[in-house]
């Protein structure tokens, strides 16, 4: 039980002794994890491709890591491997088990900002999504059942505060899992109004 434990906490760790360097290959030779308390390498990040337990889809950027649903498991997983904030964008009906409970019973911090229909997807949600991307304590875990819902919620944070472009961002969230193109539009739309376009 130690043994599997301890090899599926090793999935996570040689990516975040790297997270005070971001994603450098000075940082990978060494696996020096010195460095400030900053979220400022987050701007160096690429967007990669990652694996925890049995989540089927799950991407990294800096101390962001962006999945589809994980099992209960799963999350003792990330915390083992440093995850301290978990992020669920599904209604708690949903899910198949107390997700929260599960979460804190961890000692992670566990915020959920449900939506599905479209019309649940409101500038208020974009609004506490940048919030917490900006200020969570990291490293975060955003997720949702396929992680088309995180790929909407990520272009507006990429755009307005990280700096990508719009289509960059577009991008990155069809990487992610965005599917949807209601959701796609509505963050667009976002963005447009944020920026004081039509």
């Amino acid at each position: 039980m130690e043994a599997k434990k301890e090899e599926t906490a090793m999935r996570w760790t040689p990516f975040l002794i790297l997270l005070p360097l971001g994603l450098g290959a000075a940082a990978c030779a060494t696996g020096d994890a010195a460095g400030g308390g900053t979220h400022a390498a987050v701007a160096e990040a690429r967007l990669e491709p990652y694996e925890c337990g049995s989540i089927s889809r799950i991407h990294v950027f800096g101390d962001v890591f962006l999945a589809g649903q994980p099992a209960p498991e799963d999350f003792e997983h990330a915390r083992d491997g440093g995850i301290r904030t978990v992020v669920n964008l599904r209604h708690e009906e949903e899910i198949g088990f107390d997700e929260r409970a599960v979460v804190e019973s961890l000692g992670l911090n566990y915020i959920n900002i449900p939506f599905k229909a479209p019309e649940e997807l409101t500038d208020a949600v974009f609004d506490r999504m940048r919030e917490l991307l900006n200020q969570a304590e990291r490293p975060i875990l955003v997720h949702c059942s396929s992680a088309n819902r995180v790929g909407a919620v990520w272009i507006p944070w990429r755009v307005l505060d990280q700096g990508a472009s719009l289509e960059e961002a577009v991008l990155e969230a069809r990487t992610i899992g965005l599917r949807s193109p209601v959701y796609e539009q509505k963050a667009r739309d976002y963005v447009a109004s944020r920026l004081g376009g039509s």
